[in-house]
């Protein structure tokens, strides 16, 4: 009996998960569908990116989806369009033998018209990006009147995009009697809270234990000089010969440059950022998935959603600054029982990250050797030579053309020939790396010159946060120079030792385009992928706003957003002329500026000036 049949699911839906390869149940989906199949209990499960959430909670939905129904019957919500495609893609396949049953995915950037009709046809299973969602409820579109379940995937990633008020009112909008899943990587405050403010004392599954990384993953590292990464993603390329992977770097630019010159040097690969417009993004992730391309270069939010089971190496071009963000980038390997394997090339200053990542996630890296020009010819020649002896041979198609062949070749010896053939493939990589360098650095090696310990180097100054940045959220600049202490525009408060420096910032977004402190603290965690940076007062008005960031985070801050789309307009960022505004004490009197978390929300540190406050501002050159 089937390991998925022994699970509850009826025949139809076993025949569809057999056809599309898969045959025993991940850990969440042991766990997981039982319970959904048996029971309307809400439920919280942790699962990390690839341990099989989808089917964890799309088989146990089509499962229970009333065909004769044609009302909503599952809401499913989700933070990317490429994950709500993925998750319809999927659940049409789960129910590929079950007649009329109906699902639609609903998201932005495409059409809202063809959604809405595809709704009024009738759609008992509906996957939604928040924004979309929302927009569709306003204007009684989507309607959850009926809705039994709601599917909340990738919480922690909606709420860490600021899509948490999206949240509050769609929830709001469903039945209180409903039954709520939610799945997520991490237990943030703010998931905390969504289970308890929408969810009555659910059942918590956990597909491994928390902060851990994914079993089937190797993690190694080769530490370098900064101005050899490239020489790296090269060499591991090559030592590779049939590498189907992800190379995941930090900002949109970095993406374009690496792709750009690794295509340039003849590697089949392209890049995946949020300058493409859909159609370019589909077309790419058209050629990856059927691996007409080996390798991906991508910033993170770029590739949420990606689910691609085989994948045999993900490479770290530089480390993120969230070690969680590691874990997510590791777990698109090693996918399906598959082994896999993550790279991360690192500095001799960054060793410090790699034993936090290991402390903290219980997993091991081991450092590897870079491959030197001797170890990549060899593993060319035999990849090559194995190449040779497999490839399928069609005499009806050769035949005709042998005898010239013959002829032509004939004054070779049978060792000449063969040196001959192999030399036409393989000369190419002989000639570049005959003169080739052994680039490995140790702990113990003094830093490059203009590299600090500590400090990062003064010629990767664009490089300066090692998070990527989101969609549409990655800098279009150059490098930015560095203040003066005496300039107008360094805003810094206080100078004594330890305390937290604030400099307030222009934004050209209001209360015209939506903007409320929530939201901006969610565009500005999207755009610096973190939730570290410490904001002050937040001043929302019609048509601009200001806010007080901590001055470690505003050239990073300014140098990602400023000239960024954001809903349709072009974001204006820029140092304000104006002094951080103190906030006000208990009593009355002004104290210093107070600091929280990105990550938190609601009102707090947002005032309200009876006067106004004049756009003023001064554009840093």
């Amino acid at each position: 009996m089937n390991a998925f049949a022994q699970l509850g699911l009826y025949d139809d839906i076993v025949k569809a998960v057999q056809e599309m390869g898969f045959e025993i149940p991940t850990p969440i989906q042991e766990q997981t569908i039982p319970h959904l199949l048996t029971s309307t209990q809400d439920l919280v499960a942790f699962a990390q990116t690839g341990t099989g959430k989808t089917g964890a909670f799309g088989l146990p939905t089509i499962h229970l989806t009333k065909p004769e129904d044609k009302r909503t019957q599952t809401l499913i919500l989700c933070p990317t369009r490429e994950l709500c495609i993925q998750i319809t893609k999927d659940l049409n396949n789960y129910a590929k033998h079950i007649k009329e049953i109906e699902i639609v995915a609903v998201y932005g950037g495409a059409s809202a018209d063809t959604q809405i009709k595809a709704l009024r046809k009738g759609a008992q299973i509906v996957v939604a990006t928040p924004g979309r969602a929302k927009d569709l409820i306003k204007r009684k579109r989507l309607l959850l009147g009926n809705v039994e379940r709601v599917v909340l995937d990738e919480a922690d990633e909606m709420l860490n995009m600021g899509f948490k008020e999206d949240l509050d009112f769609i929830l709001a909008e469903t039945s209180v009697t409903k039954q709520t899943l939610l799945f997520s990587a991490t237990m943030s405050n703010e998931v905390l809270r969504m289970t308890k403010t929408y969810m009555k004392n659910p059942i918590e599954i956990a597909a491994t234990s928390m902060n851990t990384g994914a079993v089937n993953v190797k993690h190694i590292y080769y530490m370098v000089q900064a101005k050899n990464r490239y020489e790296v993603l090269k060499r591991i390329a090559d030592s590779n010969p049939d590498i189907y992977g992800l190379v995941f770097c930090r900002t949109r630019q970095e993406t374009k440059d690496t792709a750009h010159k690794f295509m340039h040097d003849g590697y089949n690969a392209d890049a995946l950022h949020g300058e493409l417009s859909q159609v370019q993004r589909d077309e790419v992730m058209g050629r990856f998935r059927s691996k007409k391309l080996q390798i991906l270069v991508a910033t993170d939010v770029a590739a949420r959603g990606l689910d691609i089971n085989d994948l045999t190496h993900v490479v770290n071009y530089n480390l993120p600054d969230d070690s969680e963000v590691y874990i997510h980038r590791s777990g698109r390997t090693g996918r399906a029982g598959k082994n896999g394997i993550s790279i991360a090339i690192i500095h001799t200053r960054e060793l410090g990250k790699i034993r936090s990542i290991e402390s903290k996630f219980k997993i091991k890296f081991s450092k590897e050797l870079v491959p030197t020009g001797k170890d990549i010819c060899t593993t060319q020649l035999y990849s090559l030579i194995d190449k040779i002896e497999k490839v399928e041979v069609d005499e009806k198609q050769i035949g005709p053309f042998m005898p010239a062949i013959y002829e032509k070749l004939d004054w070779l010896t049978r060792e000449d020939l063969i040196k001959h053939f192999v030399s036409a493939e393989f000369n190419r990589f002989l000639s570049y790396y005959k003169h080739a360098t052994d680039i490995n650095v140790s702990a113990s090696d003094k830093p490059e010159r203009g590299e600090r310990p500590g400090r990062r180097d003064r010629s990767t100054r664009g490089d300066r946060s090692e998070s990527s940045r989101g969609d549409g959220q990655d800098s279009k600049r150059g490098d930015r120079p560095e203040r003066k202490r005496g300039d107008k525009q360094d805003n810094r408060r206080d100078q004594s030792p330890g305390k937290t420096t604030f400099t307030r910032l222009f934004i050209n977004l209001g209360m015209k385009n939506d903007l409320t402190p929530t939201r901006l603290i969610g565009l500005i965690n999207k755009t610096m992928n973190s939730n570290g940076a410490n904001v002050g007062a937040i001043e929302i008005m019609k048509k601009f706003s200001f806010f007080d960031i901590e001055q470690g985070a505003v050239d990073q801050l300014v140098e990602r957003l400023d000239g960024q789309e954001h809903e349709g307009v072009k974001v204006q960022l820029e140092v304000s002329s104006d002094k951080p505004t103190p906030l006000p004490t208990k009593k009355g009197k002004f104290s210093k500026q107070k600091e929280y978390g990105m990550s938190q929300s609601g009102n707090r540190g947002k005032r309200s000036k009876k006067s106004g406050i004049s756009p003023r501002r001064s554009r840093k050159k």
